[in-house]
């Protein structure tokens, strides 16, 4: 059976083809976003992830940064966002966190016996402001080439600019964290960026920490993280309705097959096969899937390297510190285990193909910021969720024996947080309706098998530079996007596209603005 032509198809109702749809369905063309689960949202989803607890958990993604707001005033999109009121927590591990670095508006640096970094942290943030806050407003246009994003940045030339333009693009950004600071515990605090779900060292002469850095400090010009307001879900949500109210229709259950390149889709749904022909087919896949869809060799993909752990608490748990409350630890992100000898440490282990001991970790509490997630009885009981992001954990440690591996994992997420807490974490863990503790971990594994993120990767793939390289060819509307593939009636509007990456929209937001420019 042969649907009616449409003028896009959007292959995966993730949040960012829920952008791309309701872009185009706004500008009066006729969409059809096709999912194959039974909901939209794909990673940025909220779930009832422990039987009995009324709760709604961030099952994937977590935190926002990436989303323009620009984005949200067009498609008058819901979507609340707040801010945490403090940045990070860092026990010492060579106190048994006894003590501990506090980021926020009183910074902690002496308490670990770098005081003298202090200036040198916040200068280099202040640098770093120089090049996102610029780079920041290009990500919703079309690309420059690197030399034109260079002349963009640094503007009137000053060394200032020019040498942290150097830091953040065209050198190991680890030489610039170990330049700006001396103690090992606050260059690892600011490593981290370079490593979130990037399985690289911090000397890696690719760069690719760098790119993953430069994402995690660039999102509204700031590099702030907020938390949505009702959950991951709440996003999704809410952008879902904006497609559908501009008159996209949103088919779930619709399990694709295979793409022709003329633009023809084929899926599945409820036992049935169906045809969809459309002018367009935009593809919120990975590009190992839409080669797979095509029939074509599939691409070599860069692995993920995390684990997520999701608990639910009746309380905060305490800590060794004496000097910060659960509330202040827990508000921002908690780092564990995260020197910058200790990140090294761990990557050299997990490319031996061992586990890292202890496991470089961070945490976050949503309902601290957010309590709407939890039912009434919940929130006045004291309970609270943690979402625990494990490091260094690359897909082929995951792939020999999944669900041993999983709980491997669980065990090495549980065992280096309970390294710096005053008691064990599963002393305060909620129990479910069955009387099982409270503990949902996701590996790489979890991811391709649930979500068709190949190898695990949380970003489809490698990250990219946000500018193209200057022999890059920028002819075509889908090439001055950052979305175009090797077919003209095919463009990538997710994560694998050249700004994707996190919860942003923008790869559906480019996506769809080079379709209405072609």
């Amino acid at each position: 059976m042969t649907d009616k032509a449409l003028d896009a198809v959007i292959i995966g109702g993730g949040h960012n083809g829920l952008v791309a749809a309701a872009y185009l369905a706004r500008a009066g063309r006729r969409v059809q976003v096709l999912e194959r689960l039974d909901h939209v949202g794909g990673a940025a989803v909220s779930a009832h992830a422990f039987d009995g607890v009324d709760a709604r958990l961030s099952r994937y993604s977590y935190l926002v940064s990436l989303l323009p707001q620009r984005i949200v005033a067009d498609l008058g999109a819901r979507i609340r966002l707040s801010r945490r009121r403090i940045s990070s927590y860092t026990p010492d591990p060579a106190t048994g966190g006894a003590t501990g670095l506090l980021i926020g508006p009183q910074p902690t640096f002496g308490a670990i016996g770098a005081d003298a970094d202090a200036s040198g942290f916040n200068d280099f943030y202040r640098r770093c402001g120089l090049v996102t806050s610029r780079i920041w407003p290009t990500l919703l246009q079309p690309l420059r080439n690197r030399s034109e994003m260079r002349r963009n940045v640094l503007g009137g030339g000053d060394t200032d600019t020019a040498a942290a333009w150097e830091a953040l693009i065209d050198r190991p950004i680890g030489e610039a964290i170990t330049s700006a600071v001396a103690n090992d515990l606050v260059r690892g605090v600011m490593a981290t960026d370079a490593l979130i779900g990037t399985f690289a060292g911090m000397d890696d002469p690719s760069l690719i920490q760098n790119v993953c850095f430069l994402y995690h400090l660039i999102g509204g010009g700031t590099g702030d993280w907020d938390v949505p307001v009702g959950g991951m879900g709440a996003v999704s949500g809410a952008l879902a309705a904006a497609a559908a109210g501009f008159g996209a229709e949103i088919i779930t259950g619709a399990d694709v097959y295979a793409i022709d390149p003329d633009g023809e889709v084929r899926y599945r749904q409820a036992g049935a096969s169906r045809r969809v022909a459309a002018d367009r087919i935009l593809a919120n896949v990975t590009p190992a899937v839409l080669a797979e869809l095509l029939g074509e060799p599939a691409p070599v993909t860069a692995p993920g390297a995390q684990v997520k752990v999701n608990l639910m608490l009746r309380r905060l748990p305490r800590l060794r510190d004496e000097n910060v409350t659960p509330e202040q630890a827990f508000g921002g992100t908690f780092h564990i285990n995260e020197t910058f000898s200790q990140l090294g440490a761990a990557y050299s282990d997990a490319t031996a193909g061992r586990v890292p001991d202890p496991l470089p970790c961070e945490i976050y509490c949503h309902s601290l910021t957010d309590p709407s997630i939890l039912s009434e009885e919940l929130r006045a009981s004291g309970a609270q969720t943690l979402t625990v992001f494990g490091l260094h954990t690359p897909h082929s440690l995951a792939v020999g024996d999944p669900d041993r591996m999983r709980d491997r994992l669980t065990s090495a997420v549980l065992n280096s947080l309970n390294s710096v807490l005053a008691e064990p974490i599963q002393d305060v863990l909620l129990e479910d309706g069955a009387g099982r503790l409270c503990i949902e971990a996701k590996t790489t594994t979890d991811l391709e098998q649930a979500l068709g993120m190949t190898a695990g990767n949380i970003f489809h793939g490698a990250l990219r530079w946000p500018f193209a390289e200057d022999d890059a060819p920028l002819e075509t509307p889908a090439q001055r996007w950052g979305v175009a593939t090797a077919h003209d009636r095919i463009l990538l509007c997710g994560s694998g596209s050249v700004r994707g990456g996190a919860v942003s929209g923008i790869g559906g937001h480019n996506a769809s603005m080079a379709v209405l420019e072609g």
